[in-house]
């Protein structure tokens, strides 16, 4: 890529003598500082200045230029973004520019702060007396630099491709530079600033524009898109359309075309792992396993239920031998003997032995017995001998006694009542299923549609009464949302309340209210407090009944589908999907950006500047030359050399020779040329124009600053042909 930084340090400083001057290119985007004479500079870092702080000692250090990023990674650097000390081409932050000056004479290898040596710096046409001004300030005081000189960096690099017979001496220069873009012309190789025409469009707005869009279109990868980054995508991709809109419109309409001009940056993906089926081997060994689990789980029940056994024959055991002492104990000992053993009564201890016994039966599998359970339900009325005595015949202790047998004797009979009444329902249920067989054995077409027509029946209003339910989205009483009204809403009991209080009142209306003097008004309250809801009670009953219809059908009926129930307060959350990423998924595309971005170059509207673009800056300043001589403006057309970094992007010069020509008469001389290196040749110019003879003559020294001040360099202005 163009754009390389060289930070490394120089060695090589004393060499040099006091005299050979050091040259500064100093532009917005990348410095570049080297000796006079040589064909390249020595350190080229970016323009731009960051004071992060460390993560792990929170101390704060400055770091110019563009470093690794690998060493970026071990500081901050979120509330300290890259500075500049430009503004639209212009040095205004000068703090910041001493940051940048010492590491570039720290990279040159100069030891402290004294520089002996003249300093040759570029800036912008028509640069601001103030900063001049200010720039001067800052290498005469803070480095001690013997003499200055000043230089607009599109004027080096015309004289330098002049030089090589790529220009003339009568021409323009058009700079697009970074954040600024020049036109300049030349009249006997000489810069005539009058004519000079500025646009505050360049580089950095391309670059920004591709960024914004791409993070637009792919908004899962902005952390990949860095300002470095996309730097790199437009100098690699992008070009300058000949047509704006005969390429937008052929991007479009798209084809075979359009995918060959469509440009894809595969950024790191991963292909899920396949998963091959599982072979007969695995297969077999998994079965294996899970035999060997499920009879090592047969193992543990078994033990548990041998274990089970144990314990109620232990039991069983103990409470028959205890039933058989408490048969040799006489009568008035027995209170005390059941003291010790934490039972009651005799039938207790039967009791338990019946209920040990059941548990024994249920631990080994056996059936139940009926007699067996007859035998316990008769012995239920000898259980509870105190309920028939009376109170007063009974001591406290037994009527407490007497209140615990109560109480078991109704929870008993309860529980009799609830299993009596679900043998009858399973009775029922059983008889009706068996009827309903009967039925559909006799006829399966007719009762087939008999079923479906029930169902549909049943759905629609178990449907019907969840709609009264829901208060209906509806605006002053017009039912348009698709909900329902109030009167909907309410059901029978509702409306007939609503007809009683509405009757009364009006009935009561007038006059003095004397409701409730008669004994008829009354009769109001015991009609309003019935339950006149018959829907009600059938709700749970119909949703029962239509669960069993819904499941009888999908048994008998293959091509049966259950309607899904509405839920309109609590809508069903969807599942979310997720797939694994494809090849395609972790692609940059970059297709009509390709030519979108540059184009804000010749329209600045695109990005909402209204300025001209590089085309019009050619006939602006074309007609601020003077009239005098009338083939001027044709040798200027005849020699438009294009500089600056931009000019590297493909298309360029097609691009400005049409729109040039579209401004100037037909059959005038039009020529467009490239520099030999757009980024390189100021700077190369500059060291040719510092190494001449000549060049001590367009300095000031520092005793010319002190004595003459910052007003001396209002007016300037060197001579390039030396």
């Amino acid at each position: 890529m163009p754009f390389i930084s060289r930070i490394n340090r120089q060695s090589d400083y004393n060499i040099f003598s006091p005299s050979t001057p050091i040259v500064i290119d100093n532009g917005a985007s990348y410095f570049r500082i080297g000796w006079a004479g040589e064909t390249d500079p020595r350190v080229i870092f970016r323009n731009i200045v960051q004071r992060p702080r460390h993560k792990v000692t929170g101390e704060t250090v400055t770091i110019v230029g563009d470093h690794d990023p690998g060493l970026l990674k071990y500081f901050d650097c979120t509330r300290s973004g890259p500075r500049s000390a430009f503004d639209s081409n212009v040095v205004y932050q000068f703090e910041i520019m001493e940051y940048i000056l010492d590491f570039g004479f720290d990279r040159m290898g100069a030891i402290g702060s004294q520089i002996d040596h003249p300093v040759l710096i570029t800036e912008c046409v028509c640069n601001p007396v103030h900063s001049r001004s200010k720039m001067a300030e800052l290498l005469f005081e803070s480095y001690g630099v013997p003499s200055i000189a000043f230089g607009v960096d599109a004027a080096f690099s015309y004289k330098y491709n002049q030089q090589h017979g790529i220009c003339d001496k009568d021409g323009l220069a058009i700079s697009p530079g970074f954040s600024t873009s020049h036109v300049i012309p030349f009249v006997n190789g000489e810069p005539v600033y009058k004519g000079c025409c500025r646009t505050n469009v360049g580089g950095f707005h391309v670059t920004d524009y591709l960024k914004q869009l791409l993070s637009l279109k792919h908004p899962h990868h902005m952390a990949r898109l860095t300002w470095e980054k996309v730097e790199d995508l437009k100098m690699e991709h992008c070009y300058i359309a000949p047509d704006y809109a005969e390429e937008a419109q052929l991007f479009q309409k798209g084809g075979k075309e359009v995918e060959d001009k469509t440009r894809y940056w595969q950024l790191p993906w991963v292909p899920p792992p396949t998963e091959e089926p599982p072979s007969e081997e695995e297969l077999a060994r998994k079965a294996a396993i899970k035999e060997r689990q499920g009879q090592r789980l047969r193992e543990m029940a078994e033990a548990k239920r041998s274990s089970r056994i144990n314990e109620l024959e232990n039991e069983l055991n103990n409470l028959e031998f205890l039933l058989q002492q408490l048969e040799q104990v006489e009568e008035k000992a027995i209170p005390s003997f059941l003291s010790d053993t934490g039972y009651v009564s005799k039938q207790e201890i039967e009791s338990a032995v019946l209920k040990v016994n059941a548990s024994l039966r249920k631990a080994k599998g056996e059936p139940k017995q009926a007699e067996n359970e007859e035998k316990a339900d008769a012995s239920t009325n000898g259980k509870y001998p105190l309920i028939n005595v009376p109170d007063n015949l009974l001591t406290p202790e037994q009527l407490k006694e007497k209140k615990r047998q109560i109480f078991l004797k109704t929870t008993t009979e309860g529980r009799q009542r609830a299993k009596q009444k679900r043998f009858e329902e399973e009775l029922e249920r059983e008889k009706k299923n068996q009827l309903e067989e009967e039925r559909r054995l006799e006829n399966p077409e007719l009762y087939l549609e008999q079923m479906r027509v029930k169902y549909k029946d049943l759905y629609e209003r178990v449907e019907q009464r969840k709609r009264l339910k829901t208060n209906g989205g509806h605006t002053n009483g017009n039912n348009l949302s698709g909900g329902v009204g109030r009167g909907e809403r309410l059901n029978a009991a509702q409306r007939e309340r609503m007809r009683l209080l509405t009757t009364a009142a009006f009935d009561r209306g007038k006059g003095e209210d004397t409701f409730g003097a008669r004994d008829e008004d009354w009769q109001l309250y015991k009609l309003m407090s019935k339950d006149h809801d018959d829907d009600e009670d059938g709700a749970d009953g119909d949703e029962t009944e239509l669960a069993r219809i819904s499941s009888r059908l999908q048994e008998i009926d293959p091509t049966f589908v259950p309607k899904r129930e509405s839920t309109p307060s609590q809508p069903s959350a969807e599942v979310p999907r997720i797939r694994p990423l494809t090849k395609e998924d972790c692609q940059i595309v970059i297709g009509v950006e390709r030519f979108r971005c540059p184009e804000v170059l010749f329209c600045p509207n695109l990005i909402g500047i209204d300025q001209v673009g590089l085309d019009e800056m050619v006939g602006v300043s074309l007609r601020r030359m003077p009239s005098e001589d009338a083939c001027l403006v044709d040798r200027l057309t005849s020699s438009i050399l294009m500089t600056g970094g931009s000019c590297l992007l493909p298309g360029m010069g097609e691009r400005l020779e049409a729109g040039i020509r579209m401004i100037r008469p037909c059959g005038s001389p039009i020529k467009v040329v490239r520099a030999l290196d757009p980024i390189l040749d100021a700077w190369r110019g500059a060291s040719v124009y510092a190494s001449s003879l000549l060049f001590p003559q367009q300095t000031f020294s520092k005793m010319d600053y002190y004595e003459k001040g910052e007003y001396w360099l209002r007016g300037y202005q060197p001579r390039y042909s030396l």
